[in-house]
């Protein structure tokens, strides 16, 4: 039998006023990979994020997040969770090493396990040398890896990272990464937002994207490649004798002679590749380079919403006036009953 989602979403809708931000959502995330939530600006992530974390209550559906309901146990939810928001919520007066004792004893942490692991988490952050330096002291990629050891040291089970890297510089971003597919790999379930579809290519197991408050896709981020077309074979020959005789075997394609290239519609698999290549060995006709070329991520964003994920829909933002950022447990006692 196979392991209970470690998040699962059903009919979730969320409207502000006459704006309808989330509307019927489904999705579940299986314990232990890292989801990407992807989507133009206003979409709803960042509102959906709020409703799993207990920041905001949905209109209608029901969300369990480790097992509980986020409606009616959201204490039990947060005691599983961390989350590190767009803004760092980090006390920039404090010590990168106060910060983390602050978590440590809104979690009810014991003094002496407080103690250690805030010292496990500053070297895992490379924070150990800036530990006692305020946090107005620190870059800004140094802000971003506090705020993601602060959001660890309840050692969630879900950790929710809504745009992460935002206005990181690549160095930072590559850190980011590092520690979330740790993460991963050690059991706990990553739900990640984000705008970089690098990013999601890079970490996620799963992608969904969401448009319009509509989940339009959901699959690993190969099979959402395959949804659109684009992807070509491009194969380069020695000599125009071979291009002809190439693209007379492979239906009369139009060539660029002048560049002796044919370009062949493909999905981009290796069974397609091997049928290809079989083919003209078969007539032993000469290929020079071969090169692949398949749909990326931009392009399955471009043809599912028709615009980039940093462009915004005509009606607005995706979450309303009070868009606040948490990590544990004990900080936002009015968004739940």
């Amino acid at each position: 039998m196979s392991d209970p989602p470690a998040i699962s979403v059903a009919g979730l809708r969320k409207a502000y006023g006459e704006h309808t931000v989330l509307d019927g959502v489904d999705l579940d995330v299986a314990a232990g990979s890292v989801f990407c939530l992807l989507g133009p600006n206003g979409a709803g992530k960042t509102t959906m994020v709020r409703i799993m974390t207990t920041l905001a209550r949905a209109d209608a559906g029901q969300v369990r997040v480790a097992g509980h309901d986020v409606a009616e146990e959201p204490d039990a939810v947060r005691a599983a969770i961390g989350v590190t928001g767009q803004f760092s919520a980090v006390d920039k007066l404090l010590t990168g090493e106060e910060n983390l004792v602050m978590m440590g004893g809104l979690h009810r942490l014991a003094g002496a396990e407080t103690r250690r692991r805030t010292a496990r988490l500053l070297a895992r952050f490379d924070l150990e040398d800036a530990a006692r330096r305020p946090v107005a002291t620190y870059s800004g990629g140094m802000v971003r890896r506090l705020d993601l050891a602060m959001s660890l040291i309840g050692e969630p089970r879900v950790l929710f990272l809504d745009e992460p890297t935002a206005g990181l510089d690549p160095r930072s971003r590559r850190t980011m990464w590092q520690v979330a597919g740790d993460l991963a790999a050690g059991g706990v379930t990553v739900f990640l937002t984000t705008q970089y579809l690098e990013e999601a290519d890079e970490l996620a197991d799963r992608i969904a994207l969401l448009d319009h408050g509509r989940l339009v896709a959901e699959g690993t981020p190969d099979e959402l490649k395959r949804l659109v077309s684009g992807g070509h074979v491009s194969l380069r020959f020695p000599d125009e004798a071979s291009l002809a005789a190439a693209v007379s075997a492979v239906g009369g394609l139009p060539a660029d002679r002048d560049a002796l290239t044919l370009r062949i519609p493909s999905d981009g698999s290796v069974a397609s590749v091997k049928t290809l290549l079989g083919r003209l060995d078969e007539q032993a006709i000469n290929v020079k380079t071969l090169s692949i070329h398949t749909p990326d991520l931009d392009d399955v964003f471009l043809a599912l919403t028709g615009r980039a994920p940093d462009q915004a829909p005509d009606h607005g933002p995706d979450h309303g006036p009070d868009h606040t950022s948490d990590h544990g447990p004990d900080q936002e006692e009015a968004a739940t009953p």
